[in-house]
């Protein structure tokens, strides 16, 4: 199925008639009515009710209509995306960070990468496991993930090469709405799930420091942060996010911080395998280990 042909189905199923359809496809319509019966005669079966007036559009190719606008869009990035490989070469650069590093971190590495003259810069994301997989399978050129004292450092190996760009932390908040329940003998949590970095991070540095005094309740659970900030955003429960994620919502009081429950420290480190990987990414790992400390001020 090539790319022209979704988009002329697509064309029609849009205009309700295979003229107007002709002239969005800057094509003239008996042209296009010959381009449509080609496509049907390869897929073998007719996509269209001619009989009506204006043409009809199939049931079982509207039903298809969400698949193939999905298909139209990824061919679409995948053009982009071989065009980008053939005009910028190796002066491409793929880096991959946690989602949490996304909006905080990322955009100041992006600044630092597109000012040098020829670079293009692809940003992946995902959970910490995730961006590692990306590294060792050369997917990545190097990646940016937080990490924790005293929970196993994945990035001092032999494998890789780290650099620390600094300290953030993770702090508990909450929308002025629950304020002044913070006392009170239950308290809503926004928990992450298994097998996700933070959970972890809470599992062994928040949760053993927690007052008795209150119960701690997960009232919902997700693996983002972005969206573990909304929903504490939204009064849902306390959240324990990084504080370079929430700095602008506690600095206009949509979020505050609980001082008398337990932070701890999140370390910033920037890291790349150690085997060789040429000159280019060479200068740009020397250009980023200049940038000095990206953790926000505490």
């Amino acid at each position: 199925m090539h790319l022209d042909w979704i988009d002329d189905i697509l064309a029609v199923i849009d205009t309700g008639s295979l003229a107007r359809a002709a002239e969005r496809r800057f094509l003239t319509q008996s042209a296009f009515t010959r381009r449509v019966r080609m496509i049907e005669d390869r897929i073998g079966t007719s996509l269209f009710d001619r009989s009506r007036k204006p043409v009809e559009v199939r049931p079982g190719v509207r039903a298809l209509e969400p698949e193939l606008r999905e298909i139209s869009a990824r061919l679409r990035r995948l053009q982009q995306e071989l065009r980008l490989s053939a005009e910028h070469g190796d002066r491409r650069i793929v880096f991959a960070c946690q989602h949490a590093l996304a909006t905080t971190i990322s955009p100041r590495i992006v600044a630092e990468l597109t000012s040098m003259d020829g670079v293009s810069v692809r940003v992946r994301s995902g959970n910490n496991d995730e961006c590692l997989l990306l590294l060792a399978s050369g997917e990545a050129d190097f990646i940016v993930t937080y990490e924790s004292q005293g929970m196993a450092d994945s990035g001092r190996t032999d494998s890789f090469e780290v650099v620390d760009l600094g300290i953030d932390r993770f702090v508990p908040v909450c929308a002025t709405s629950l304020l002044a329940e913070r006392d009170a003998p239950t308290i809503p949590v926004i928990s992450y799930p298994g097998g996700i970095f933070f959970r972890a991070v809470f599992d062994h540095h928040i949760a053993p420091f927690l007052p008795e005094r209150s119960s701690f309740v997960p009232k919902a659970e997700t693996a983002l942060t972005l969206a573990a900030c909304e929903y504490a955003l939204q009064g849902m429960g306390v959240a324990w996010l990084p504080f370079s994620l929430v700095r602008k919502h506690l600095a206009d009081e949509r979020l505050h911080q609980l001082d008398e429950l337990p932070t701890h420290p999140l370390q910033i480190r920037m890291r790349r395998l150690t085997r060789p990987s040429g000159a280019r990414t060479d200068e740009i790992w020397r250009r980023l280990e200049s940038i000095g400390p990206l953790s926000p001020p505490l």
